[in-house]
């Protein structure tokens, strides 16, 4: 798609200046390490560290356990009850995968894939990050994310992460994922909907507008939040979501004894960096991703996909 058309396109569905500061910021020369986005320290942008942190796993001995961890999927089961809930919504699922990275590791890729495949479920939705390296090249990323969605059952929704370009959405479109860009659907049993919405990034790109993507969803109906960072948890509340759905943390990804994060790489209560929390009236949960981040490890802390069930009362 050319430049011109992708801008037209973007700026009906991001706004206008949402979507020229999202592409102007993907214009500059990398991402910085330090300064922009919700945090000050960016440790995905440093890819010297990267190296050092392989290195010295591999001298511990510890690199190759980590790889195993990395490829060991599990499937998590999370109930959601909902007072509100309309009965023809009763045991609704949704398989929520996150931070997919997938042009880090071919066979974590395959992993994910194997796992996904027989699971039942009523949509899927993707909180993003779906390419290792946070600029240049995507075309991988969209070859493993192929891989990945040929085993998906539509519908498919998704969000775009810190580490995804733009430009992405348009081959993530093509293999079946309706990506929400400020955007909100209805989802319909019988003659009852709940809404779902998506917001760009947060975290590092800050192109998220709540108020774009409520404004076409009923003030009385259960509505659902996909945003790759759970940093929003303050302003998802006052627009009114009854449940956010979230990754970005990986759990910590490399934790201790006890899955203790060493860092979470997001301005949140620590309670909120993986599983389900509370927030005043809003559910959350905050997925500990399908694959790594800036080394292909972990310790402590199983990638997980996860099958939301939705439940009416208390």
């Amino acid at each position: 798609m050319a430049h011109e058309d992708i801008i037209k396109q973007l700026e009906q569905r991001l706004g206008r200046v949402h979507a020229r500061m999202r592409l102007g910021i993907e214009s500059e020369s990398g991402h910085r390490v330090f300064g922009g986005g919700a945090n000050f320290f960016h440790p995905e942008n440093w890819y010297s560290t990267h190296s050092l942190i392989r290195f010295c796993l591999r001298v511990s001995g510890l690199y190759q356990r980590g790889m195993r961890n990395a490829r060991n999927i599990q499937v998590k089961h999370n109930a959601i009850h909902l007072p509100q809930l309309p009965k023809p919504f009763e045991g609704f699922t949704i398989l929520h995968l996150s931070d997919l990275h997938a042009d880090m590791d071919r066979d974590t890729t395959h992993a994910i894939a194997d796992t996904i495949r027989d699971l039942e479920y009523d949509i899927c939705v993707l909180t993003g990050d779906y390419r290792a390296s946070t600029y240049g090249d995507y075309e991988t990323a969209l070859e493993g994310m192929q891989r990945i969605t040929l085993h998906l059952r539509q519908p498919v929704y998704g969000v775009l992460g810190n580490h995804d370009s733009v430009r992405m959405v348009p081959g993530l479109e093509e293999q079946g994922v309706n990506m929400l860009l400020n955007e909100s659907v209805q989802l319909k049993r019988g003659d009852h909907h709940i809404a779902l919405a998506g917001i760009d990034d947060a975290h590092y790109f800050r192109v998220n507008n709540l108020e774009k993507a409520v404004q076409n969803i009923p003030e009385d109906m259960i509505s659902i939040l996909l945003t790759h960072t759970p940093e929003i948890y303050r302003q998802a509340v006052h627009a009114a979501f009854d449940v956010m759905l979230t990754g970005h943390t990986h759990g910590g990804q490399i934790c201790l004894p006890g899955g203790i994060p060493l860092t979470l790489d997001a301005k949140c209560p620590r309670y909120m960096g993986s599983g389900q929390w509370r927030y005043r009236n809003m559910i959350g949960y905050t997925s500990v991703g399908a694959g790594t981040s800036i080394v292909n490890v972990r310790f402590n802390c199983p990638p997980e996909v996860t099958l939301h069930r939705l439940h009416a009362g208390g």
